[in-house]
């Protein structure tokens, strides 16, 4: 009976441990693909109802946000145009996902963005990262992390987890966050305290 018993447990454990390695492991070999657009561009339904005037505003907008400038910088040169504020998403700072490690792969563009006086998002574009569990996004003070240690070494903020290792995506900036003391990007497993990849943002 004994015996029995102790075939049963074995065969619990071994079902247990077979489950974790697979959450665990199993993210390495799986993509996830988010393609989210940018905040607050409608969706195709919305357009078909929105009059021409209405879109064409939009489209400046965000064409604006992608270029980073703006209203009155594309338009230099009309100089009987008074000069006016950005009307649209203002892009702060961006900059180029790198790998971290031969292991551990990232690329594609970290872009942040102020939407309003209050809202600020993250946006990544074009990302392609290693996957893995438990992998979050934070904005880190430090300027350049180049391994783990420089991430645990320095302030940061959670945006949540990761959307998808690969594609477009967006998080939101916790309000009241000054974003002008973050200095970088990084996807972060936070199961294991690795470094996927990391994005220094420039102006």
């Amino acid at each position: 009976m004994n015996r029995k018993f102790l075939y049963t447990g074995g065969a619990i454990g071994v079902v247990v441990v077979a489950a974790i390695a697979w959450v665990l492991v199993s993210p390495l070999f799986i993509d996830e693909v988010v393609e989210e657009a940018f905040p607050g561009v409608p969706s195709s339904a919305a357009l078909a109802e929105m009059s021409e005037e209405r879109k064409a505003e939009i489209a400046d907008q965000v064409l604006t946000a992608a270029l980073g400038m703006p209203d009155h910088e594309m338009d230099e040169g009309m100089d009987d145009m008074p000069a006016a504020a950005p009307a649209g998403p203002e892009l702060l700072r961006s900059g180029q996902f790198r790998d971290a490690d031969s292991i551990h792969k990232g690329s594609g563009d970290a872009k942040l963005f102020r939407l309003s006086a209050s809202d600020s998002v993250l946006r990544l574009e074009n990302l392609k990262v290693t996957n893995g569990p438990d992998l979050r996004v934070y904005l880190v003070r430090h300027p350049d992390p180049t391994n783990s240690g420089d991430v645990k070494a320095s302030e940061f903020v959670d945006l949540g987890p990761l959307k998808g290792n690969i594609g477009n995506q967006n998080y939101a900036v916790p309000a009241g966050t000054d974003v002008s003391q973050f200095a970088s990007a990084v996807v972060w497993c936070r199961a294991f305290g690795v470094l996927f990849a990391a994005a220094p943002l420039a102006a």
